[in-house]
């Protein structure tokens, strides 16, 4: 996000780039993403500028992009992984919880302030609550107030916190062990993550036994569990 003098503020239009360019990846044989912003801060959120302007059906238009954007994380088949640094407020928190995966700079810190402000964060808290559980959503939303990166990294907000200094290369490694083996099998298992998570212990088995039936005749795990079984490396034909 190349929007420093706004703070990488999400209007309309910077979310449409968002989803075209995540669109567009989702259609390569990309294996991983990397979301990151430029300038001080991941990303303020929404742009108030742009909210103040609309009228209701001019918002609820804002945000329909936005949640479409969030699913499309969830829904492409690449492993996304957002890189944050410094603050990621509101819609910017947003997503950071959408992404597959984070990793977060020591001087990174993590907000919803719209619950000391005038507009509350309900969708940023969506995702958020997935991964921070009710209590700490609670926390988050109502005072508003911004978590550090060790505590989002205790809450489950992100996968790791390093030194700055380190971010870029803490990014790399993760990925790179994310986005290894067979990318249909990843891509795959990836979207029926999402599709058995928050669904009753008895549907999730129901999504996963099938899907998981189905994905064993895939060529990637024809490959993976011949290389296991002749003691030989995979290699893989996706």
């Amino acid at each position: 996000m190349n929007r420093a003098a706004r703070r990488n503020s999400l209007t309309e239009d910077h979310l449409r780039e968002l989803l075209t360019a995540l669109r567009e990846i989702g259609e390569t044989d990309a294996t991983g993403v990397v979301l990151a912003g430029d300038g001080p801060v991941l990303s303020a959120g929404h742009d108030f500028g742009d909210v103040a302007a609309r009228d209701l059906s001019g918002v609820r238009e804002l945000l329909t992009v936005c949640t479409d954007l969030m699913r499309t994380i969830h829904s492409m088949p690449q492993v996304v992984l957002a890189r944050v640094h410094g603050l990621a407020t509101a819609a910017g928190c947003q997503l950071v919880a959408s992404c597959d995966l984070a990793v977060a700079a020591e001087s990174a810190g993590f907000a919803l302030p719209g619950g000391k402000g005038g507009w509350f964060c309900h969708t940023p808290a969506v995702p958020v609550a997935r991964s921070i559980g009710r209590k700490r959503l609670m926390e988050m939303a109502l005072t508003g107030d911004p978590i550090d990166a060790a505590t989002a990294l205790d809450w489950g907000l992100v996968n790791r916190v390093v030194p700055d200094d380190d971010l870029d290369d803490a990014v790399a490694e993760l990925l790179g062990r994310a986005t290894r083996g067979s990318r249909a099998s990843k891509a795959l298992g990836k979207q029926t993550l999402y599709a058995q998570l928050d669904r009753p212990e008895d549907d999730a088995y129901a999504i996963a036994m099938e899907v998981m039936a189905s994905a064993s005749q895939l060529p990637g795990a024809r490959e993976g569990m011949a290389a296991f079984l002749e003691k030989r490396p995979p290699e893989w034909p996706d």
